[in-house]
This record gives C-alpha cells, sequence and structure tokens, in this order.
C-alpha cells in the first residue's frame, strides 16, 4: 500500500510539472520563419536563389519539431519550386539560443529551358535560431545550412543556407 501511495504521488507531480511546462509553452502556437534561400547544385556547379517561408510546430516538446515550408528559386533559365517537411529534433542551448537538426521529404518542381520536370528529394538540415533578449521570444532569426539529394533523373545533390527573420506566433 506504501508503495502505491508513493507512486501516486510522483506521477502525480509529473502531471502537474508537465501541466505548468505546458501552459508555459502554449502561449507559443507557432513559429513563421521568413527569408533568402542561396544554394548551389553540386553537380553541374550552378547556382539558384529566392524566398523562402516556413511554419514550425512542436506536436512533442522537446522532442520532435515539424516544419513545412515553401521556396522557390532562381537561377540562369531555371525556376524550381521546393516544397519540405522536416523532422527536427531541438536541443536548447540557452535562454537566447536553439539548435535543431532534422531531416525530411521534398517535392521538386523544375522548369528548365521551358521543360517541366517534379521529382521526389530528401533533405538533412542544422537549424540555429537566435532569440535576442529584448525580444522576449517574440522575434528573432535563424540560419540553417542543408543538404539535398534528389531521387528524380540525374540524382542531383545540391547545398544550400537559408537564413532570415523569426516570429512567433502566439494565443492570446
Amino acid at each position: 500500500m506504501r508503495a502505491t501511495k508513493w507512486i501516486w504521488a510522483a506521477s502525480l507531480l509529473v502531471c502537474v510539472g508537465s501541466a505548468v511546462a505546458q501552459d508555459k509553452k502554449s502561449e507559443e502556437v507557432a513559429v513563421i520563419e521568413i527569408g533568402a534561400a542561396p544554394s548551389r547544385n553540386l553537380k553541374d556547379r550552378t547556382s539558384n536563389f529566392g524566398p523562402t517561408v516556413a511554419v514550425e510546430v512542436s506536436p512533442i516538446e522537446n522532442w520532435l519539431e515539424l516544419e513545412a515550408g515553401v521556396t522557390p528559386s532562381f537561377g540562369h533559365n531555371t525556376t524550381e519550386w521546393t516544397t519540405d517537411l522536416l523532422f527536427k529534433k531541438p536541443w536548447t542551448l540557452s535562454r537566447t539560443v536553439e539548435f535543431m537538426a532534422g531531416i525530411g521529404p521534398e517535392w521538386i518542381h523544375t522548369r528548365e529551358s521551358g521543360t517541366i520536370a517534379n521529382s521526389a528529394a530528401g533533405e538533412a538540415v542544422l537549424d540555429f535560431m537566435f532569440w535576442p533578449a529584448r525580444w522576449k521570444h517574440k522575434f528573432g532569426w535563424y540560419v540553417e545550412p542543408g543538404y539535398e539529394y534528389s531521387f528524380g533523373r540525374g540524382h542531383e545533390r545540391s547545398i544550400g543556407m537559408s537564413f532570415g527573420l523569426l516570429i512567433a506566433v502566439r494565443k492570446h
């Protein structure tokens, strides 16, 4: 009977602690990333550049971040639309710095010299987020280097770096 009381008490403390942590974090619903994304094809050494936008949510606090984004890239006679879904593991390095490593699928729609191609790809990223203390985790900036491998014709590989502004979306 005594062990049952201790287990019940420990469970209650864990649940209360979890609820307090969820209340504190539940204010932040999502993070919007708006920035730029230069990239370089490793096969033919061509470069692309374009804007990027993504939305990030935390379905499992401190364990899983999901990021869905779209990036149109423009190069010489080439337009490429990339849509991705990244699964990231977050680490809080300090009160103002977060780091995430992630992987996920990607869909690439390319128009090159009048020819249209679609392909699936895989992507791996490292995400560094900086939240200046004076902005109280409302605004920040990020740097996200990445590697992409296309499963389409030619199996192209590219490296890139997206960077820009973070905007925390909060519940009122």
